[in-house]
């Protein structure tokens, strides 16, 4: 990045500035932005974007011309192209394991990075999980396991074994649904609590929820992005961070945000 205005101002020393990141990842959803779009937004808060998601099964329905375009924009500023974990469970649901190393296959010719496995809308057993895991490491690409149900809640001790799974079967780090963390819209700061302490920085991301989970607001949505970085600081890897939520998130993660500077330290002043 070329000279910033204010820079006799300075930003916390525990945000990460530097990419590729382990820690304060950004994750950017993806529902279905024009190329032209994605290669202009960027160009602001490239910076500040690590993975961008595509989301559900959204990928069968472009032209590939328009997909590997846009596949092309966001590895020009260094963004991992990632395919959500929804699209993966179709293709098992409806076609079985036998389907899924052609799909991870046709990933990885679209030069897209990155694969979710998950079980939102299926149930994967402990076998069925590392099995898929394995197999798109096989075919080149960086796997991100996620746990947690969209529909109900599950265990929380049972998705932290599951987590731990995932990364013993080669994931890079684990992502945890949004619909897990939160009660009637509000963070379950509990859970939070427990999933911080079960995993380290680098290996977890936090999703925010989103209109698609029942009774959440954008207040919802920015309470917990607030809370996240309070709690777990400036480096904290989030993820499903809407397109024209990127900025906002990043002004949070240097305490210039609507929050204040006095945030970090508020919430947890291990953070101060």
């Amino acid at each position: 990045m070329t000279r910033q205005p204010f820079d006799f101002l300075p930003l916390p020393a525990a945000r990460s500035t530097e990419k590729p990141r382990r820690t304060g990842q950004t994750m950017m959803i993806d529902m279905g932005l024009a190329p032209a779009l994605v290669g202009d937004h960027l160009r602001v808060v490239g910076p500040y974007v690590d993975i961008a998601k595509i989301f559900v099964g959204s990928a069968r329905l472009y032209d590939e011309t328009v997909f590997r375009e846009k596949a092309e924009i966001y590895a020009a500023h260094d963004v991992a192209l990632f395919i959500g974990g929804q699209f993966a469970e179709y293709t098992f649901y409806h076609s079985g394991l036998p389907a899924m190393p052609r799909f991870f296959q046709e990933v990885a010719r679209l030069g897209v990075q990155a694969v979710e496995v998950s079980d939102n809308c299926i149930t994967l057993s402990d076998d069925e999980r590392g099995t898929l895991i394995r197999m798109g490491i096989d075919a080149g690409l960086e796997v991100h396991g996620e746990v947690g149900s969209k529909d109900s809640k599950a265990d929380l001790d049972d998705l932290i074994r599951q987590a731990g799974l995932c990364l013993e079967a080669g994931c890079d780090m684990v992502l945890f649904e949004a619909a897990e963390l939160v009660q009637a819209g509000a963070v379950d700061k509990a859970a939070l609590a427990r999933i911080g302490a079960a995993l380290a920085p680098e290996r977890m991301m936090i999703e925010l929820p989103g209109p698609w989970i029942k009774d959440v607001t954008l207040n919802d949505v920015y309470e917990m992005m607030k809370y996240v970085v309070a709690t777990f600081g400036p480096d904290a890897n989030l993820g499903n961070v809407a397109w024209d939520q990127v900025m906002n998130l990043e002004t949070l993660r240097c305490g210039i945000g609507i929050a204040g500077p006095a945030m970090l330290a508020r919430a947890n002043p291990a953070n101060a």
